[in-house]
């Protein structure tokens, strides 16, 4: 796997490996250092973007939720996706909440453009993604609030896809100082989520390179 320590995306395929108790090697292609441009690293994935797995049978994939739902379907115990066709739509959609209307829109490229074109200084681009964490976390809350599938996780009391995005947006809005405490279903959903082995050891901050580790 070549990932990052602070990507969402490599957070996310990072949880689903633990879960699925698969062992991994990850390389770290430093996003701030634009390591991801480098001849080398883009001849392997054109995107020019992590997370990239390849996995022993030769098959190599781009893009979080893809390899996520490959991971499921390849392996699957425990499932990350629910047995029944309506439970997969709904995990399905409130992992777009997390992972398509609102991870994309605070990425380094949109940092980057914010700054460069834009003229945006440091704290317009931070007001900017503390801004889009917040949507995330207020669509979130109202779709998970009054929804009878919602349990202990955020469908039932099962870990699904759905909570790893939600995770990964919680380890970057907390990185970014937002709280989460007016969101009180999301709260008690991601605290059920750390009470989680498999979760804690793919949080950012304990991945190789990220602030205090080697």
């Amino acid at each position: 796997m070549f990932g990052f320590w602070r990507s969402a995306a490599s957070f996310r395929v990072r949880m689903a490996l633990n879960v699925k108790g698969l062992a991994f090697n990850e390389t770290m292609i430093d996003l701030d250092a634009g390591e991801q441009t480098a001849p080398a690293f883009a001849a392997m994935n054109p995107q020019a973007k992590v997370p990239l797995v390849i996995f022993e049978d030769g098959v190599q994939l781009t893009q979080s939720l893809a390899i996520l739902e490959y991971l499921d379907e390849m392996h699957r115990t425990p499932p990350l996706l629910p047995g029944d066709p309506a439970g997969r739509a709904r995990v399905r959609a409130l992992t777009g909440i997390w992972a398509a209307d609102h991870h994309p829109l605070i990425v380094p490229r949109i940092r980057s453009y914010l700054r460069d074109v834009l003229g945006a200084d440091e704290a317009q681009r931070t007001a900017w993604i503390r801004h889009w964490f917040g949507e995330g976390l207020r669509m979130g809350e109202g779709a998970l609030a009054n929804d009878p599938a919602t349990g202990a996780f955020c469908h039932g009391d099962a870990l699904t896809v759905a909570d790893l995005c939600l995770m990964s947006h919680i380890a970057g809005a907390q990185g970014f100082q937002v709280d989460i405490a007016p969101y009180p279903t999301i709260d008690r959903i991601t605290r059920s989520c750390l009470a989680l082995e498999t979760i804690t050891r793919a949080l950012p901050l304990n991945q190789s390179g990220a602030p205090g580790q080697h």
